[in-house]
């Protein structure tokens, strides 16, 4: 019982460190729609240090869903939690925009819980074919 402990934390460590590796594609920080929409190349770096780059197709089709305040606060890319579970991911949800996004592009409603909007493999299909560019993967062990 006592090795049981220090057991665990070792392996939570080598997790976080294996974690890092796989999500080294993501950015160092997101940006606002609104201020992709003003750059020529819109485009942000990432931890890895190669830099992503958006559509502007895609960014007009959600410049198109929102308001100019909603586009301000709409963070990109989105971020598409995946955990260890085969049929659910989670599509993180900060505010309510991402919420009204997420909704037009699957044309259903959506629920949030606990920051997170729950989709299954069609929605994600259906999510990534119309948002490749402004959508990114997170692996977490939290699903």
């Amino acid at each position: 019982m006592t090795n049981e402990l220090p057991y665990e934390r070792m392996l939570q460590e080598c997790l976080k460190s294996e974690l890092k590796v796989v999500n080294a594609h993501l950015p160092r920080q997101q940006k606002s729609l609104a201020e992709l929409l003003t750059e020529e190349y819109p485009h942000l770096l990432c931890k890895d240090g190669s830099t992503h780059l958006f559509s502007r197709k895609e960014l007009a089709y959600l410049a198109s869903l929102l308001t100019a305040d909603e586009q301000k606060r709409l963070l990109l890319p989105l971020l598409i939690e995946v955990g260890t579970g085969q049929g659910e991911m989670a599509i993180v949800c900060p505010n309510e925009v991402v919420t009204k996004v997420i909704s037009g592009v699957l044309d259903m409603p959506v629920t949030v819980r606990q920051g997170r909007i729950v989709i299954y493999k069609p929605q994600l299909a259906v999510t990534r074919k119309r948002l490749r560019t402004t959508t990114q993967y997170l692996f977490s062990p939290r699903l």
